[in-house]
């Protein structure tokens, strides 16, 4: 791991580092994780939607994954990349304002949706707005914290996934319970307009390098050099293939998962938003913290643990994912779905810091960008789609409606592969490690 000057770029010059106190550094974390937890309540409480939408709509399983997968992420990735071009090169403390305030207002809009058609074009509109989040987040989070806490700060980061996802269900079962599936789409997007406005007057926007002590103006790479040099770094490639794979099954999974609980087991709303909530919840905030934490520590003996780690949590992860798809007892099912969501959870926070420290500073937003884009199309556009059309064309004209059983299964098996490719890129890690 080298503390230099970027290969490739002018040194940037070396400016005096403002004063960042811990406390307001952590602050800062908890309140870009806030809005993590905003972002995934939007888009995840379609999940516990799905069944109530697709009766009043009258639409197929092939329909609901479109638009919990592609109506959703076809735009998000897209929009991503100019988003992070320009949070290479302006205010990302904005960005993340303007994007959080656009975001919450369309997931409210998609209550008084009156057809299928405005819900998936509202949808779209999400997408949009969430697109500006992740990037600039990751290359702020990036400067508040230094290489050697980041897989740490970023695994924190990313539990807003876990908490947000858990806030979902659990909120969304209660509010099916009493009320109905427009008024769930309010409850979720109102309250990030006041968050929006918290972030927009007490988060301070750093110079790009300020952890490494490289603070200086850095002008954005163009985006052909930034791809050319991402293709080059083999560890890179390997990270997003790997990603991309798991991230498949974990979609797949956590957006299928209350339709399967519902009509497999026929547990009631509640029940569902409660077993599958507490797991997300706590077993993904513990694996994402347990995972950074772990990663941190690892790799100052040996960088390659970075990767090393997600690949054996992972693989150990499979047989937990066989336990929930195939037991027949609904209370063994969840009990498996604690260990399946904790491991799979684990991998998120090195991954992110990796990514990060693969790239040069001036790329650092269009970096994570691009991630994203791929593994969100293929992931988060593709895995809901895969099962429902698994569930319509292939194990529901066999087994009807336990069809998705099986469904599940498979994608969750694939998740496993996503193994072999950490595994090598831990292998070039030392290489090609920059921070």
């Amino acid at each position: 791991m080298s503390a230099g000057g970027e290969p490739g770029s002018a040194a940037p010059a070396r400016a005096p580092a403002q004063a960042i106190s811990g406390g307001y550094a952590g602050y800062v974390l908890a309140l870009l994780t806030l809005v993590y937890v905003v972002s995934f309540i939007d888009r995840q409480i379609l999940a516990m939607l799905i069944e109530p939408i697709k009766r009043e709509f009258g639409v197929s399983d092939t329909a609901m994954g479109l638009l919990t997968g592609f109506a959703f992420v076809l735009f998000y990735t897209l929009a991503g990349i100019p988003i992070a071009r320009l949070a290479d090169r302006a205010s990302r403390k904005g960005i993340i304002t303007l994007s959080l305030a656009a975001w919450s207002i369309m997931t409210a809009a998609s209550g008084l949706v009156r057809s299928f058609a405005q819900l998936a074009t509202i949808r779209v509109f999400v997408g949009v707005g969430e697109a500006g989040c992740n990037p600039s987040a990751h290359s702020l989070i990036s400067d508040y914290f230094p290489p050697q806490r980041r897989a740490t700060a970023l695994s924190v980061y990313a539990c807003g996934v876990f908490i947000g996802s858990a806030i979902a269900f659990l909120a969304g079962g209660w509010l099916l319970t009493r009320y109905d599936w427009r008024t769930a789409f309010f409850v979720a997007g109102l309250p990030g307009l006041l968050l929006a406005i918290l972030v927009g007057l007490t988060v301070r926007e750093l110079p790009r390098g300020h952890a490494e002590g490289r603070a200086g103006a850095v002008a954005p790479a163009p985006l052909r050099e930034v791809v050319r040099f991402l293709l080059a770094r083999r560890a890179f490639v390997l990270i997003v293939i790997g990603t991309a794979i798991q991230s498949l099954s974990g979609y797949a999974v956590i957006n299928w998962g209350p339709a399967f609980l519902a009509r497999v087991y026929g547990m009631s709303w509640s029940e569902i938003g409660a077993g599958l909530g507490w797991v997300i919840g706590i077993g993904g905030t513990f694996g994402a913290l347990a995972g950074g934490r772990l990663a941190d520590y690892m790799g100052r003996r040996d960088a390659r643990w970075y990767m090393r780690l997600p690949a054996l949590q992972c693989l150990l992860a499979v047989p937990f994912v066989v336990g929930f798809t195939i037991l027949e007892e609904p209370s063994l099912a969840l009990v498996s779905f604690i260990p399946f969501y904790t491991l799979t959870a684990m991998y998120v926070g090195p991954m992110f810091a990796m990514v990060q420290g693969l790239v040069e500073l001036r790329m650092r937003a269009t970096a994570a960008a691009i991630m994203l884009f791929i593994t969100n199309m293929v992931g988060l556009g593709l895995g809901p789609l895969v099962v429902g059309l698994l569930n319509d064309h292939v194990f529901g004209a066999v087994y009807g409606v336990a069809g998705i059983r099986y469904s599940l299964l498979t994608v969750g098996l694939l998740g496993g592969t996503s193994s072999v490719f950490f595994w090598a890129a831990s292998r070039r890690l030392r290489d090609e490690l920059l921070t």
